[in-house]
């Protein structure tokens, strides 16, 4: 019977209090977690800006950090801020004005059962929406104080991460019991999966965001830029998509008797806004690298459950990164059973033709 190896007891031992301690230490800062994912995204997006400021330009450190951390902000978060202010105020007005809300819905209910004989809100609906209103949207508002909390930590990560960069990244490279090559592939496909999801998804909402702009401005649809933020943010979503948007917007403009406005936006909306996010797909595929629909399905429920609205980013980012996990697992320890296995059948085929042949 063979004894144990003693070193081997150790090094699980040792890496079980590891495990152990990573775990609490994961639950308390939990908080912390998505302000966390931010930092890495970001870090990956600007890390070759601020290696270039560093050690082309000689710019300092800290300076060349804060500038990435100024201009980030100015060009991404504060455009994105300023979008989910707005959308926050009519979330506001809407849960302040909920029993108006309802009546609104109730009339326009009312129009489309009578112009076109269908009864889309029965009262038990109407109910169930209105309690929903009451205790769901008030936690979309509160989601803003979490998301500026999960900003500011964000940027103090950040900070750090691309004033030690080379550092990090040397004792990264050096403490992943990882093989070399997987090291390199590690950090090539989290570069991608970074771009594809936090630039790809959002752009390609944008996108269709602006479209759908275009439309509401030709068709006269009210409020137009509001109904624009709000597609942005729904285009975001799987399979339903920019269509929870621009379907419920034509219906309600045919119940109000714009006959001919409501049959443009839906058609404008199934034919161009529909068809541009499979357009632009492909397009920018070529460029920064798609996202598997079903990636993006699961780790936007998932994304939302585990982190709020931030959560349609973070999410795919996450379910992507498992499954480059599971790749770098596979080239590390599979494919040295595999060759272990194909040497072992070799010397054994070897070894029967020998017999054989005696």
């Amino acid at each position: 019977m063979s004894q144990i190896d003693n070193e081997r007891i150790k090094q699980i031992s040792f890496l079980l209090i590891l495990a152990f301690l990573g775990i609490i230490l994961f639950k308390e800062l939990y908080a912390f977690f998505p302000g966390f994912l931010g930092a890495v995204t970001f870090y990956v997006l600007s890390r070759k800006y601020m290696f270039r400021l560093v050690e082309i330009r000689k710019w300092k450190k800290n300076w060349a950090a804060a500038t990435i951390m100024i201009l980030s902000f100015l060009i991404i978060l504060l455009p994105i801020g300023l979008l989910v202010n707005m959308l926050t105020s009519k979330v506001a007005y809407a849960i302040t004005h909920s029993s108006e809300l309802i009546k609104g819905l109730e009339k326009i209910n009312e129009q489309l059962k009578n112009n076109m004989g269908f009864d889309l809100m029965t009262e038990a609906r109407l109910q169930k929406l209105q309690e929903y209103i009451t205790n769901v949207l008030p936690g979309f508002v509160g989601a803003t104080f979490n998301t500026l909390t999960a900003v500011a930590i964000m940027y103090f990560i950040l900070y750090f991460m691309l004033v030690n960069a080379r550092e990090m990244e040397e004792a990264l490279y050096e403490y992943i019991p990882l093989k070399d090559e997987n090291v390199e592939l590690l950090g090539k496909e989290m570069k991608n999966m970074v771009v594809s999801n936090a630039i790809g998804i959002p752009l390609i909402a944008l996108i269709q965001g602006i479209i759908s702009l275009i439309g509401y401005l030709i068709f006269g649809v009210p409020e137009p830029v509001f109904w624009f933020v709000v597609t942005s943010f729904c285009a975001m979503l799987p399979i339903i998509g920019a269509a929870a948007v621009y379907v419920p917007m034509g219906i309600y403009m045919l119940s109000a008797g714009q006959t001919w406005q409501g049959i443009a936006v839906l058609a404008y909306g199934f034919g161009v806004v529909g068809s541009s996010d499979n357009i632009f797909r492909m397009m920018l595929a070529r460029r920064i690298g798609d996202v598997h629909p079903l990636i993006t399905i699961f780790g936007v429920i998932i994304g939302i459950s585990l982190f709020g609205f931030i959560g349609l980013i973070f999410g795919p980012l996450l379910i992507s990164l498992f499954i480059v996990l599971l790749k770098i697992y596979s080239n590390e320890y599979l494919v040295k059973k595999r060759e272990v296995k194909v040497v072992k059948t070799a010397h054994s085929k070897e070894k029967q033709m020998k017999q054989t042949g005696e």
